[in-house]
């Protein structure tokens, strides 16, 4: 049986934690040890607005309940923000060694209607927010050869969701962004994953049945977070979790085909299709160029 995870003398800082799976997940942390950075914009759901409200209860409720936290109100598309807090959490408690990258903003519409503006201000908030605050403690966290990112993807990204096309697309992209980092930072101890969480928050309050919601509250959700960005952490791994769920999700290769030079048509690969598709002996490529190497030997 492992020990109990820890963050004794690890600072994280956790975006979007003023409130729903942010907060739970900075409570936690704190509970567990580890001083926290309280980031949030304290906006409207689409991102309009700011307070620092949110965030300095959050940052009352972990010291009342004997922890260490600050709070800072960038938003996270904010490289100058981000960087003072990033700075902050440096001279407060020496270094940050965890990073969970939970702000976003939803725009729901189907695709006919949604303007490029909401398309652009979703993809910025998630996608370019985890960007920027990554960017912002990467080479921190190589040169102390530690380091904890999360990102967070959404089912959305990953199966599709009506009306989602903006968000789906930054989600997404951020599973891509989390599998190139994991490789970089592996000779340096900076381990990279992706959760999917599926809980009861603002963002998700109109979109489930109310009977759903009271099963999927955000610490359904937080024992994920907090393995990933634990010491004892895996790297590139997106975990599914909610209502007691838990999944690993992969982006799967299967066998295919290998077809000579004279067979490379649209008619080849209409007659075959069910057999590229097949999934018997499908694989998990450990990085793109294996998976073009697969390619090119046939499997």
């Amino acid at each position: 049986m492992a020990g109990d995870i820890r963050f004794d003398g690890r600072v994280a800082i956790v975006t979007g934690a003023g409130g729903g799976l942010g907060r739970r997940y900075a409570l936690d942390l704190a509970a567990r040890g580890a001083r926290v950075v309280v980031n949030d914009l304290g906006g409207a759901r689409d991102g309009t607005g700011a307070s620092s409200a949110m965030a300095e209860a959050v940052v009352e409720e972990i010291r009342a309940a004997g922890g260490e936290a600050i709070a800072h109100g960038t938003s996270v598309t904010d490289e100058a923000g981000v960087a003072d807090m990033v700075a902050r959490a440096r001279a407060e408690w020496g270094g940050v060694h965890i990073l969970i990258n939970n702000a976003g903003i939803l725009r729901d519409k189907t695709f006919a209607k949604m303007e490029i503006a909401d398309f652009r201000a979703v993809l910025d908030v998630h996608l370019m927010g985890s960007v920027i605050c990554t960017k912002a403690v990467w080479d921190m966290m190589r040169e102390q050869a530690y380091g904890r990112i999360l990102m967070t993807t959404s089912s959305t990204g990953l199966y599709g969701n009506f009306g989602q096309a903006n968000y789906g697309a930054a989600k997404l992209g951020l599973v891509g962004l989390m599998k190139t980092l994991a490789l970089e930072g592996a000779k340096f101890n900076v381990r990279v994953n992706t959760i999917a969480p599926l809980a009861a928050t603002r963002m998700t309050e109109d979109l489930m049945p109310p009977a759903f919601l009271e099963r999927m509250g955000p610490e359904t959700v937080a024992p994920a977070a907090l393995y990933l960005v634990s010491e004892e952490a895996p790297t590139n791994m997106v975990l599914n979790a909610g209502g007691g769920g838990f999944q690993a999700a992969h982006v799967t290769l299967t066998k295919g085909i290998h077809v000579k030079p004279q067979d490379m048509t649209p008619e080849t690969i209409a007659a075959r299709i069910a057999d590229i598709r097949d999934r018997s002996g499908e694989v998990v490529p450990e990085t793109g160029a294996a998976q073009a190497q697969m390619a090119l030997s046939g499997g």
